[in-house]
């Protein structure tokens, strides 16, 4: 879904600021995402980006700056507060239950009980395969217990975790690091999925290959700040490179406060 045809950000981040020992660790940072859309985030290590969206998903709290979702200005304090506005995070490692099965794993700490106050296995196993079905109908080994699956199944398990719990707002943390082409390319359709929902993502990544690949627009972030932002459509990967690297913003980005002048 394009920018102009969604009016309202289904997130909007405003002048964001946090400090560690006097550190400034996001400076002023400003960036929106709207229904349907992948914002790739980008920058070095330190540079500001999984501290920026920790504070989206409530892990810390902000110094600075305000939360807009839908439009409306929310008050994020912790990851109880972003799951209730529809923020969920899947880390880089998916912090899945190795020893049982996939819907074992959907359902982990909120799980159905039968009128009897015993496990609801049928329950949970149906409404796994719906939202399997839904996410990855190749999906088959429902029985299997998730360390036997591949890279990119366990990435489907927790994914569909977060969206049967009506995420509308995913933060993905590296999520092809480790991963076969086969299974980035399995990923990939993942994502493809969830945008067709209007599920909006942000993807934090270090591979520039694999944001081109996935995101509709990446924002850049160096020494805390943002550099800027532009549609991938708009730019080069070796644009984006001297963002990073350089601090230089090129024709067709948005120069943010952490631009080089």
């Amino acid at each position: 879904m394009s920018t102009s045809s969604a009016a309202t950000p289904l997130v909007e981040m405003r002048d964001i600021s946090i400090a560690f020992g006097g550190v400034k660790a996001v400076d002023r940072a400003s960036l929106e995402l709207y229904p349907g859309e992948v914002v790739g985030l980008l920058g070095h290590n330190g540079a500001g980006k999984s501290t920026l969206i920790k504070i989206l998903s409530g892990a810390y709290a902000r110094d600075a700056g305000q939360i807009f979702i839908d439009g409306q200005e929310a008050r994020i304090d912790n990851p109880r507060d972003a799951k209730a506005y529809g923020i969920e995070t899947i880390y880089q490692t998916l912090a899945l239950a190795d020893n049982v099965d996939a819907a074992s794993n959907l359902f982990l700490g909120r799980e159905l009980l039968t009128a009897w106050g015993t496990l609801d296995d049928a329950a949970m196993e149906s409404q796994a395969r719906q939202v399997m079905g839904r996410l990855n109908p190749n999906f088959r080994r429902f029985k299997d217990p998730v360390k036997s699956l591949s890279g990119g199944q366990r990435q489907s398990v927790a994914i569909a975790r977060a969206i049967h719990f009506n995420a509308r707002i995913l933060i993905m943390d590296e999520p092809t690091a480790a991963l076969g082409p086969a299974e980035t390319a399995q990923v990939g359709e993942l994502i493809k999925q969830l945008k067709r929902e209007g599920i909006g993502i942000f993807l934090i990544s270090h591979d520039i290959h694999d944001v081109f690949d996935l995101a509709d627009r990446v924002t850049v972030m160096k020494n805390g700040k943002v550099v800027g932002s532009a549609r991938t459509s708009d730019v080069s990967k070796d644009d984006v490179l001297g963002m990073i690297i350089l601090g230089k913003c090129p024709p067709g980005a948005i120069p943010g406060p952490g631009a080089a002048s």
